[in-house]
C-alpha cells in the first residue's frame, strides 16, 4: 500500500510503501509492478526502475518483502496513477482486491483559489498537483468566475487545512492567491428520492426538486477564564449553538461545549472569540455529522 508519494529531480514519482500479508505480494522486487486503483477499479502497468529502503537515506536492495516498508521509483507521469492508499501488486500475479484499511479523506470545508495574475492559472494547477502526492485529502477541480477568470474549487478536512494550503502556495510555488470565503458542503435530499452533495450555491437543484437541506455540524469546546464565559456563550448561541456542557476545569477557567453548524464557523468565528476574550480563550473542535 502507497503511503506517501513525492517527486524527485532526477526520476520519476517515488512512492513510499508498505509491503503488506504475503496473500497480495510475497516478494516486490520484480521488475515490472501494477498499481491497483479503487475506485473505480483499474490497472497501470509500470517498471520499477528502482526499489529499496529508507536508512534513513535511500538503499537500493534487490526484494522488498511482505511485512517491509520501502520505496520504489518508476516512470509515472501521472499525479492520478500514484496516490495514497493504492495497493501495489505484481505484473504477473495480480491481486483482485486493494488492501483493506485505507478510507479516502472527505473534505468539509470548500474555497475558491484564483492567481492575481491570470497567466498563473498552469502554475497554479502544476502546484495543487504536487501538494496532492502527499497531501490526500487536498481535492481540487477547475472553476471560472466571471469575476476572478480561471481558478480552482478547492476541499479540505478544515481551517487549519485550508490555511495550510494556502501558505505553501504561496511561499513554496510563489504564487499570488485571491481566495474565496470559506464554504461547507451542504446535502439535498430531493423529491425523487436522490441526494446530492452541493458544495457551490450555484450547484444546488431548483427550489422546487428539494425534499430538505441538510448542512454538517461540529462540537466545539471552548476554554475561557471564567469572566468571559457569558459574552462567548452569546456567541455561541447568536451562530445557532446548542449547549450541551459546561465545567470547570480549574477554579478559574472554563470549559463549554456547544454543537452549532461548521457553516457558521469558518467565517469570523474565531476572530470573534478571541476579541470577546482578550485573546484568551482557545477552542477545538470535531465533526458530528
Amino acid at each position: 500500500m502507497i503511503w506517501v508519494t513525492w517527486r524527485a529531480k532526477n526520476k520519476a514519482v517515488l512512492k513510499g510503501t508498505y509491503c503488506s500479508r504475503s496473500d497480495y505480494a510475497d516478494i516486490f522486487g520484480i521488475v515490472f509492478v501494477d498499481i491497483l486503483i479503487i475506485p473505480p477499479i483499474k490497472f497501470q502497468d509500470y517498471y520499477a526502475d528502482d526499489i529499496g529502503v529508507l536508512s534513513p537515506n535511500q538503499l537500493q536492495v534487490d526484494e522488498l518483502y511482505a511485512g517491509e516498508v520501502g520505496y520504489l521509483s518508476a516512470s509515472i507521469r501521472s499525479v492520478a496513477d500514484a496516490r495514497v492508499g493504492d495497493t501495489i501488486t505484481q505484473y504477473g500475479r495480480k491481486a483482485t482486491n486493494s488492501l483493506p484499511g485505507y478510507k479516502e479523506a472527505t473534505p468539509m470545508v470548500f474555497c475558491g483559489l484564483f492567481p492575481v495574475d491570470a497567466d498563473q492559472f498552469p502554475e497554479l494547477r502544476d502546484a495543487l498537483e504536487k501538494l496532492q502526492l502527499n497531501d490526500a485529502a487536498l481535492k481540487f477541480e477547475a472553476e471560472t468566475s466571471s469575476a476572478m477568470g480561471f481558478g480552482f474549487r478547492c476541499g479540505f478536512l478544515g481551517l487549519l487545512h485550508m490555511e495550510i494550503v494556502q501558505e505553501r502556495l504561496e511561499r513554496e510555488y510563489n504564487l499570488n492567491l485571491i481566495t474565496t470565503a470559506p464554504s461547507v458542503v451542504y446535502r439535498v435530499n430531493c423529491l425523487n428520492g436522490d441526494s446530492v452533495e452541493c458544495s457551490n450555491p450555484s450547484a444546488l437543484p431548483d427550489p422546487g426538486k428539494r425534499k430538505s437541506l441538510e448542512e454538517p455540524y461540529v462540537k466545539i469546546e471552548l476554554l475561557t477564564p471564567k469572566e468571559y464565559i457569558g459574552s462567548l456563550m452569546e456567541l455561541a448561541q447568536d451562530r445557532r449553538g446548542e449547549f450541551k456542557e459546561m465545567k470547570y476545569v480549574t477554579e478559574n477557567r472554563a470549559s463549554i461545549t456547544y454543537e452549532l453548524p461548521l457553516a457558521e464557523m469558518v467565517g469570523d468565528f474565531f476572530d470573534q472569540l478571541k476579541s470577546r476574550s482578550k485573546g484568551y480563550a482557545s477552542m477545538e473542535y470535531s465533526f458530528v455529522g
